[in-house]
């Protein structure tokens, strides 16, 4: 993927939201309903800069990416 993802203002606020939730998990963070919010924004934007994640493989990679990056960034 060519875009770094761990640049956006919807990432960021992600990761501010994950810090902030007290949870562990960012799979259980993911499922509630404010990182589903700042995830779906992140997909859009994703969309924007040209990442097509409209095969659910491509978008099951992108959310393992994420969480992978939210718990070793975040936690």
């Amino acid at each position: 993927m060519s875009w770094d993802f761990r640049e956006d203002a919807a990432f960021l606020a992600l990761c501010d939201a994950f810090k902030e939730s007290g949870e562990d998990s960012a799979i259980e963070f993911l499922a509630s309903g404010e990182g589903a919010f700042h995830f779906q924004e992140l997909t859009q934007n994703a969309a924007g800069e040209g990442i097509d994640l409209s095969d659910s493989t491509a978008l099951q990679s992108f959310q393992q990416e994420v969480i992978d990056t939210l718990e070793e960034l975040c936690a």
